[in-house]
């Protein structure tokens, strides 16, 4: 009788979708609270979105930027323990054997079952090194090209949700008018992200969305008093 084979899906984008998370969510925001505190001392929408366009092209640049650099940090840090285990498993390998043995014991088995493992990792060098990166380090080989992707995913994100806020004072002329605008269609894009981000990484939508539209309330207003207060 034929089987109907098994397939599982599992999501496996998590980087590029904290990548998004974090341009997105700070590109709604902090622009949205710039041009909300400007609103309050200026009356031409045209400085405010000179102003909010400024800030999105700083932010984007300095969000990418620390993006590449902690993906280099991380290839960096994989390669530097790599080359540690790579010595460790020539000079100090019963060291490395007993270390291996601990891995399995904390899995729940013995050293005696676990000897035939040990012994073929002995005989294989690499493979006892990506053993030990994986399982006692806890490090995958980043992707080579990670750093530059994760700075132009934020960069472009922090595009994307920056232009949200300030498309409404694009398009109006009278600030007071575009503010309220801009307050709903940010709060509407908080939503609509919150839940698609959740469709994403396998969370409950509908909380996914709460929840990033509290939060990214939460920062806005907090943000949008601070610009007020001071200006």
């Amino acid at each position: 009788m034929p089987q109907t084979p098994h397939i599982e899906h599992h999501f496996t984008a998590g980087a590029s979708v904290r990548d998004v998370v974090i341009g997105m969510a700070d590109g709604l925001t902090v622009p949205f609270a710039l041009a909300a505190g400007l609103a309050g001392a200026v009356a031409a929408s045209r400085i405010i979105v000179t102003a909010g366009l400024a800030e999105v092209a700083a932010g984007a640049i300095a969000m990418g930027l620390g993006g590449y650099l902690a993906g280099r940090s991380d290839s960096e840090h994989y390669v530097s323990e790599r080359r540690r285990e790579e010595y460790e498993v020539v000079a100090l390998p019963d060291r490395e054997v007993a270390e291996v043995v601990e891995i399995f014991e904390s899995y729940g088995i013995n050293a005696e079952a676990s000897a035939p493992v040990v012994a073929a990792l002995k005989e294989r060098p690499k493979a006892w090194v990506d053993f030990m990166m994986r399982f006692e380090l806890g490090l995958e080989e980043p992707d080579p090209k990670r750093a530059l992707t994760s700075a132009i995913t934020i960069a472009a994100s922090y595009v994307a949700g920056g232009m949200i806020p300030l498309a409404p004072y694009m398009v109006m002329s009278e600030v007071g008018a575009a503010l309220p605008v801009s307050v709903a269609i940010t709060a509407l894009a908080l939503v609509v992200f919150g839940y698609v981000k959740g469709r994403f990484t396998g969370a409950h939508p509908i909380r996914s969305a709460i929840q990033t539209t509290v939060i990214g309330g939460i920062a806005a207003g907090a943000a949008f008093a601070i610009a007020r207060a001071i200006g």
